[in-house]
This record gives structure tokens, sequence and C-alpha cells, in this order.
């Protein structure tokens, strides 16, 4: 009975839906984080009448003939590009991008990645680094003596010293855009990695080539709707429910089946 294996695989894609919604609800406080969406299509069809072909019995061409369809599949668990609010921190090595675009890090593998996880902080050697300790690329090392750090919405990197007027450049923060964004590998951490879906990274300066702009003392909320997630929680259930309904039918019916003398 096919009943029971398309039930099945509708069992899987509502759990996979319930997983994907679980995960958006945990990132839901996630500096930067963008909401994942499952997406689904539907198997391939058994054709046991192919519309278009000619009625044996009488020559008529069938107009729909007879498909049935064998459940549904996985196709993907796109992430929905959206601004997330942005939080006044006051920290100086708080930064929120205004727009698209990403910041460019350095993994020790000598990898680059890349993040809108804007919460930098200032390693042992002066380094701007993330809250893993990789450095901003291009690297940009604060001077022991600098007493405030300025970053204006082009990226540029000003320390202010003490027995000096004028602030003084350190270096530029620039921002990465994508062909494709949507196709970046997730590796966790906050972090996304090139791949060939998603294109060669375009690397400018903050506010041009379709880039956003820098907002010093700011984060980037996570851009969770915490209120729809609960409601496709709702949704996935009933429908993980309903197939779970389906199978039993269908084990009922086979054992109608079994008991006919």
């Amino acid at each position: 009975m096919r009943a029971l294996k398309i039930a099945a695989t509708g069992m899987a894609a509502q759990q996979m839906r319930v997983e994907t919604i679980s995960n958006n609800l945990a990132n839901m406080s996630t500096t930067g984080y963008n909401t994942r969406r499952a997406e689904f299509a539907d198997l391939h069809y058994q054709q046991l009448a192919r519309a278009g072909t000619v009625n044996s019995v009488d020559g008529t061409v069938l107009p729909t003939g007879v498909q049935l369809g064998l459940g549904v599949r996985p196709a993907a668990v796109s992430i929905t590009l959206a601004q997330g609010s942005l939080s006044g921190t006051g920290g100086d090595l708080d930064l929120a991008i205004e727009g698209s675009g990403y910041f460019e890090v350095t993994l020790p593998s000598g990898l680059s990645a890349y993040t809108r996880d804007g919460a930098m902080k200032r390693s042992a050697d002066g380094l701007i680094v993330t809250s893993e300790g990789y450095p901003v690329a291009p690297e940009i090392t604060i001077p022991d003596d600098a007493r405030t750090i300025s970053i204006n919405a082009a990226g540029e990197v000003y320390a202010y010293f003490a027995e000096a007027t004028e602030a003084q450049l350190l270096g530029q923060i620039n921002m990465v855009g994508f062909t494709n964004p949507k196709g970046l590998e997730a590796a966790g951490g906050n972090l996304f990695l090139e791949t060939e879906a998603s294109g060669t990274p375009l690397s400018s300066t903050p506010g041009e080539d379709g880039l956003g702009t820098v907002r010093q003392g700011y984060l980037e909320d996570s851009s969770v709707d915490a209120v729809r997630e609960i409601t496709e929680l709702i949704e996935a259930q009933r429908g993980y429910e309903l197939n779970a309904k389906v199978i039993t039918a269908a084990d009922q019916m086979l054992s109608t089946t079994t008991q006919v003398r």
C-alpha cells in the first residue's frame, strides 16, 4: 500500500521543518542571525496512464491520465536575508552592518570566513578580532596608548591619543558581498564560507558597490520573528499528526484485508 510510504515521507518532512524552526527559536538572541526556512518538493510520479496517450478502447486521447504521487522530499533549507534591528551598546568595537554585506575574518587555517556578527574584541596583541579570536581582514592593530577608537560609516578606524589633538587613521575595515549570499555555507560560530553556489567574494569599501555601511556602537539583532515561528511550529505539528493518521488508516485497511475469509 503506497499510502504507508507516502505518509512516512510526509512525517519526515514535517520533522525536518520542526528541526529548522527549533534552530530558529534557539538563535533568537544570536547576533546577526537570519531565519532559515525548510523547503520541499514532491517526489516523482507513477504514470499508470500517461496524459495525452491514445485510449486503446475507443481511440480517444486521455486528457489527464493517471499519475500517482509518491510523497515529498526536502528541496532546500534556505536563509531568509533580512536586516535585523540595531541595538545600541555604546561599545567602541561593537559594529553593525546597516544594509547588505559581511565582515571578512581570517581563520587559523588561513582561509577567509564571513560574518555579520560585529561584536569585535581586542586581542592581547592589539588586533581587532571576533569573539572567537579570528582577526578581521585586513588586520588592524590598536596601539596600547590609544585612548578611544572611532569607526566611521565607511569603515575607517581612527585612534585618539592623549598627546595628539587629531585622530590617527589605523586602517580600513572592508566589507564583502556575494552574487548569491544564500549559497554561502554556514560553518557555525556566526561564520559563513564561500561555495561554488555563492560566487566569489567581492570586497569593497562600506557604502559602495551596493554594500551597507558600518554603525559603531551598535549590534544587529536576530531577524527571527518568534510569533511567526510558533505559528509555523503548530502547522508542522498538525501536519505530522495528519500524516500519522494516514498511516493508522492504511494499517486498518490492511487489517481488514487480512481478515477477509
